[in-house]
């Protein structure tokens, strides 16, 4: 059984950040109602491309092993069923700006007078009760003002945004961190909670040491592209025919890459270099010096002797190469389900490995209001004159 069976979750979101944490409680069990508008549905179902059959695959990275009801909030007949659903949900998660819940009469309080034992997770931007609670939020602007682009990047060239939205996917798994916490606190208490997750906390807090190197010394970040700014070396370096990425993490490692490895005595003997600290300092001399020295090897010989001493080395794939690898098959990390219309759908396993309750097993993400009327009828009891009622009302698709 997997761990969150029966916990039934209303995900009120769209885009990435919700959509990616309540994947993952679709991935232990949970039982997701994904509401969406009547018109066009989640706003990434148009982000394209790529597509497969005319479906966005960005769409589908985030919404496996949900079930989709398309809801119309603006009719007062939508926002009924959303207050009814709550009543009947363990969790419901949002990522509207608090102004248009509250004008909706769907915030936390209109929820939980009706579900007391309801946890109401709400991700936004900048966080709620403050004056920037409704700003919208978007990963490329966070990454921007968080300091996060300032330190990605060429030393001497622009400020750069990683190459996925990782603000929004770490703020939706900090929003799952909330919940389960909530979760568990409601077996103690019987009561539900409200949980604020905002992107911009999110963005801050995963800075880590570069957030408390600066906290502590007030010295401002620079970019070093590949390399790390406390370790030396600690990046890129060019084969006679590729590019390797290496991590020597400590003394013991750079000793037995000099002496075992490159057969450089020198390099460990000189004293700029014996210690992390002044490998840092002296990185300008060095790293020339370990590139001349690594230019001679090809990828596979020096990989094989950096490994052979424990040294931590990756070669530099491209995404094709990554899921080809023995990391991706030893690991079984590709799994797919039959889509109505894409047929399969191919997806990356959640990275959840649990030893008695594992993920389940996933079912391919829903069509536009694929599930309104068995929700619907399910959950809520709605007869099909109910359902043709509520069409003719506008209220649902």
């Amino acid at each position: 059984m997997a761990v969150l069976q029966g916990i039934k979750v209303l995900d009120l979101t769209r885009i990435l950040a919700g959509p990616w944490s309540t994947m993952a409680l679709a991935d232990l069990g949970a039982e997701v109602w994904k509401i969406e508008s009547p018109e066009g549905g989640d706003d990434t179902r148009s982000w394209m491309p790529p597509a497969k059959a005319g479906i966005s695959t960005y769409y589908l990275s985030a919404n496996r092993s949900k079930q989709s009801l398309a809801v119309d909030l603006r009719k007062p007949e939508g926002r009924q069923l959303i207050l009814d659903l709550a009543a009947q949900a363990d969790v419901v998660v949002e990522n509207f700006l608090p102004a248009s819940l509250k004008r909706l009469g769907l915030d936390y309080a209109a929820l939980s007078a009706v579900n007391p034992r309801l946890i109401h997770c709400s991700i936004t931007g900048y966080g709620r009760d403050n004056p920037l609670e409704n700003r919208p939020g978007y990963d490329f602007i966070i990454q921007a003002e968080s300091g996060f682009m300032s330190i990605t990047g060429e030393k001497d060239g622009e400020p750069m945004r990683l190459g996925v939205a990782f603000i929004d996917l770490v703020t939706g798994m900090n929003a799952v961190q909330g919940i389960l916490a909530a979760l568990y606190e409601r077996e103690k208490s019987g009561l539900g909670q409200s949980v604020d997750i905002a992107l911009s906390d999110s963005a801050l807090h995963f800075l880590a040491n570069v957030a408390s190197g600066y906290l502590n010394t007030g010295k401002v970040p620079q970019r070093y592209g590949n390399a790390h700014a406390s370790i030396v070396p600690y990046q890129l370096f060019n084969t006679a025919d590729g590019s390797i990425a290496l991590a020597v993490g400590n003394d013991e490692q750079y000793r037995r890459l000099c002496l075992d490895v490159l057969k450089r005595p020198e390099l460990y003997a000189d004293p700029r270099f014996t210690e992390n600290k002044g490998r840092t300092g002296h990185r300008e001399v060095l790293l020339p010096l370990l590139q001349e020295a690594f230019a001679g090897w090809n990828n596979e010989a020096l990989i094989a002797a950096l490994r052979a001493q424990g040294i931590p080395v990756g070669e530099v794939k491209d995404v094709a190469q990554a899921f080809d690898s023995q990391t991706a098959r030893y690991r079984d990390l590709v799994v797919s389900a039959e889509h109505p219309v894409a047929g399969e759908v191919r997806m990356v396993r959640s990275p959840l490995r649990l030893s008695r309750t594992p993920t389940v097993a996933p079912k391919a993400p829903p069509l536009h209001g694929q599930h309104t009327d068995g929700v619907l009828k399910r959950v809520l009891g709605k007869s099909d004159a109910d359902l043709a009622a509520l069409r003719q009302a506008g209220a649902i698709r």
